[in-house]
């Protein structure tokens, strides 16, 4: 079930291509080339656009009052982030920083809100993007609630590895840390280098020019 609702999220993305309605805006758009690493926007800053990525990868984070910080999503080319604002959020809740070179395109809030009133097709694809979303962060919680962080990192490592889209194993991330991975399981940086250890002595996973992920490694999140 879980690879079947996967695929159909892939076949969704695949359909998405808003980049044909952008060129629709002629201001309040702007794309920049952001490094590794570089910081998006912040926890706090003023929400007043979304962002769309033209290529490479970004990572939200979250930082508690007292300091902890946990990483709530990885996304890659074709995502919408900082959405929010739409629905009348007035700061930013998590910070986004890109962890390779990325492209990002930055559409002001007002920009958005026109081209969702005046294109349709735009609008019922930009809605199903984020109804897919909520399905994921849904999905994301209950794995929080009742799986281990063993089940959890391989569910992880899996859809990173974009599980369901293709039969053949795929680099996942080459800079990919175990810190960061531990900070989107929920656990420690040592219990995530065991369970990366153990998976990959069982052949669920292998390094080679970045970490490749094999389809058998859902047989530990399937496992009762």
């Amino acid at each position: 079930m879980e690879a079947r609702r996967e695929v159909l999220r892939n076949n969704a993305a695949i359909a998405f291509d808003p980049e044909a309605f952008f060129t629709k805006i002629e201001d309040g758009k702007t794309t920049r080339e952001y490094r590794n690493k570089q910081v998006v926007f912040s926890q706090g800053d003023a929400a007043d656009a979304v962002f769309y990525i033209q290529s490479g990868k970004v990572k939200l984070t979250v930082v508690s009052t007292r300091g902890k910080e946990a990483v709530i999503g990885v996304l890659e080319r074709g995502s919408f982030f900082g959405e929010g604002c739409l629905a009348g959020q007035p700061l930013r809740m998590s910070t986004a920083s890109a962890i390779q070179t990325s492209s990002i395109m930055r559409v002001g809030k007002n920009s958005m809100v026109r081209l969702l009133h005046r294109e349709s097709e735009f609008a019922e694809l930009f809605t199903a993007y984020l109804l897919s979303r909520n399905v994921r962060i849904e999905e994301d919680l209950v794995d929080q609630l009742f799986n281990s962080s063993e089940k959890r990192l391989a569910r992880i490592l899996l859809l990173l590895a974009h599980f369901g889209k293709e039969s053949k194993p795929e680099s996942v991330i080459p800079n990919m840390s175990q810190d960061t991975l531990a900070a989107m399981v929920g656990t420690t940086r040592s219990r995530v280098s065991y369970f990366m250890n153990r998976f990959r002595k069982l052949g669920f996973i292998h390094y080679n020019g970045g970490l490749q992920v094999h389809s058998a490694l859902l047989t530990v999140v399937l496992r009762d």
